[in-house]
């Protein structure tokens, strides 16, 4: 027999930060609400005792409006969980105990772990976890996720409590009590009975699983309630909350002891000052965007890289590239192995080393528990143009990768306000296309080469914003949802969660590397070696591709980039994006040439680009249709295929609308 255990807290509660100190995965841990929108399961093992832990996304209450609270709801309200493991933020105690009144009255066996206990000995405050624990009749353990501090004692005490439904705490009123009871006995429903007689008198209504309730029955028993909560001068729905918080206050003030002075202002407060302004908070934003470009292609990132394309070059491409001469292999498998797959793939992974310190700078940003600040001062930008800032959220993950972007759409609660993101979200620069800026900008803007990337990832979140307002009146009509977003506090991030994130990101892009880019690289080497009747070329222009590409690079000639290598490797980078700068090492024959030419790709580049249609080029990948795995993410999310097309459909118009006007008007003010 195991045990089943599901951890249930509010956003931001460090839910994520214990499921993978339990289970020793490397799920993403982010200071700012939103980060899980999906249940994730890990295993871990105690005293023998195997045991699934599932980690829900994070919810406030059960009166649930968005996508990510009804999965934790419905899982807790159905799943087959042994216990739950509610994280409650001691720094945020009264807003927490709101969803533990909640999940007391579910009746399942429960035990409190009483995470961030650090930060409240920071602030000088003294919590008495005996008395609190007595006052509400459930096991708690006070635990630091962040430093692993606690976790055997939770896992102990979880296995404990397994069988053990903990008694009911004096929440209410007697009359309101009485009420209660009464509703739970005449809806004779034996599973969680307490709950849907709580929720009933709440909402004036009811929603079982599994059960079937004659309306009128339900109308009688309503109509009853109703008469027996009319001494509260407050509407029905407000009865509830309003005896759960008074609870609250009461029960904290009897645990809560302050042992020094509480500082006026705490340190975020005044970095908030600075960093939310009025005035301010956006350029700060831009500025701090900007120094992230920067510290990736000055001269830290530069270092790295040159560093690493020497290793690629000189402990890969050369020694295999010998060996295969001296082995004197044919023709065909030299240029397979040298210009298909070294010539794709170490095109690509030339640039790990500014993508590593891309990602690490924006991990540091999302711990630290700025990225939060950075939603809350766009939305009042972002309501101008449609949205809110809440939006924005999945479209700063965007950053990473777009696929979790899509999913993260799920934290908003309206269905008008998920459909217009995941419409922008693709606009904002992913880590895949980093490869093309990256490449592009070191063959032709050598010297600026931060500030020309900086203002491609600009451009998507100019273009997202001016989409906003083209769709909110043509597409998707309807009202903007309100937001309210909690600001957690700064934290210095963990090295061990830095690492974690940053690898997991990194990894991704190795894998990709080594697996779909691989086979997308032999397939190119073979469809540009080879035309119709199978027979090998010396003109890659007589390929398969050769043939392709030239029809279709005259719907790119008027953006600057008509010839067919380019045409195809966009056409390539719809499986993913990092396939087009592979393609076109593959294309362009960078394989051998490396051997001889430190510059890889740059050197070919500069006979087909000029900075003015590199730049467009630019425009137009960061812009076009997503990835095959975000599309099929986008169609999932959106549930259905007229919006999923409209939507690539609208961005690749753009996409081609933009470059098209960044190369013509260049032309026109006499650029090249």
């Amino acid at each position: 027999m195991g045990l089943h255990i599901a951890l249930v807290g509010n956003p931001n509660s460090g839910k994520t930060t214990l499921f993978n100190d339990l289970t020793g995965s490397n799920q993403y841990v982010g200071n700012w609400p939103g980060v899980t929108v999906e249940k994730k399961t890990g295993k871990a093992k105690h005293d023998h005792l195997p045991i699934d832990i599932t980690d829900l996304p994070g919810i406030y209450s059960f009166s649930t409006y968005s996508l990510e609270e009804v999965i934790a709801r419905e899982f807790v309200e159905s799943g087959d969980v042994d216990v739950i493991i509610n994280i409650v933020d001691a720094s945020n105690i009264e807003r927490n105990l709101f969803l533990t009144l909640q999940l007391l009255e579910m009746r399942k066996p429960m035990v409190i772990a009483l995470n961030m206990m650090d930060v409240l000995k920071t602030r000088g405050t003294l919590l008495d976890c005996e008395e609190l624990s007595k006052q509400l009749n459930v096991p708690i353990v006070p635990i630091v996720a962040s430093k692993s501090q606690g976790i055997k004692e939770l896992l102990q005490t979880a296995a404990n409590q397994m069988g053990i439904v903990p008694a009911l705490p004096m929440i209410y009123n007697e009359q309101l009590e009485h009420v209660i009871q009464m509703v739970e006995k005449k809806l004779k429903i034996d599973v969680m009975s307490r709950m849907h007689a709580v929720r009933f008198v709440d909402e004036g209504g009811i929603a079982v699983l599994g059960h079937t309730i004659d309306p009128i029955f339900l109308a009688q028993l309503n109509e009853e309630v109703e008469k027996r909560i009319a001494f509260k001068n407050i509407d029905r729905d407000m009865v509830i909350s309003d005896e759960k918080y008074a609870f609250i206050t009461s029960l904290v003030k009897g645990v809560i002891k302050q042992i020094k002075e509480k500082e006026k202002y705490s340190l975020s407060d005044k970095i908030d000052a600075i960093v939310t302004h009025r005035i301010f908070a956006i350029p700060i934003f831009l500025l701090i965007m900007f120094g992230l470009f920067s510290l990736s292609f000055g001269p830290v990132g530069s270092f790295f890289k040159s560093n690493f394309e020497w290793l690629i070059q000189e402990g890969v491409i050369v020694p295999i590239s010998s060996l295969l001469k001296l082995l004197e292999v044919s023709d065909w498998l030299y240029s397979l192995v040298v210009d298909g797959v070294l010539g794709g793939v170490g095109s690509v992974l030339s640039f790990m080393p500014e993508i590593t310190i891309l990602f690490l700078t924006l991990s540091i940003l999302e711990d630290t528990g700025y990225m939060a600040r950075a939603a809350f001062i766009m939305d009042r930008l972002l309501r101008k143009f449609g949205l809110s800032g809440r939006s924005f959220i999945p479209m700063i993950m965007g950053f990473g990768c777009t696929v979790p972007a899509l999913m993260a759409t799920r934290t908003l609660e309206s269905e008008r306000d998920r459909r217009l993101t995941m419409m922008i979200t693709p606009f904002m620069s992913c880590g895949a296309r980093f490869p093309i800026y990256a490449v592009f900008a070191a063959a032709f803007f050598a010297d600026s080469q931060a500030t020309v990337v900086f203002s491609i990832y600009l451009l998507g979140i100019v273009i997202a914003v001016l989409s906003g307002i083209i769709l909110k009146r043509f597409v998707t009509k309807g009202k903007i949802s309100s937001f309210i977003m909690e600001l957690p506090e700064y934290r210095w991030p963990t090295l061990k969660n830095l690492l974690l994130h940053t690898w997991d990101r990194v990894k991704g892009f190795i894998i990709k590397a080594g697996t779909v880019i691989l086979v997308a690289m032999v397939i190119i080497w073979f469809l540009q070696s080879f035309d119709f009747s199978l027979k090998m070329v010396d003109d890659s222009v007589n390929s398969i591709f050769g043939i392709i590409g030239t029809q279709i690079a005259i719907v790119f000639k008027p953006l600057g980039f008509g010839d067919w290598r380019s045409a195809m490797s966009l056409i390539v980078g719809l499986v993913a994006k990092e396939a087009v700068v592979g393609t076109l090492g593959v294309l362009y024959g960078v394989g051998e040439a490396a051997v001889d030419n430190p510059e890889l790709l740059s050197a070919p580049l500069r006979t087909m680009f000029t900075p003015l249609s590199a730049y467009a080029f630019m425009a137009f990948t960061l812009l076009y249709m997503p990835c095959i795995a975000a599309f099929a993410a986008m169609k999932r999310e959106m549930n259905s295929w007229k919006w999923t097309l409209i939507a690539v459909t609208y961005q690749t118009t753009v996409a081609w609308l933009v470059a098209f006007a960044i190369y013509q008007g260049g032309l026109l003010m006499g650029l090249r």
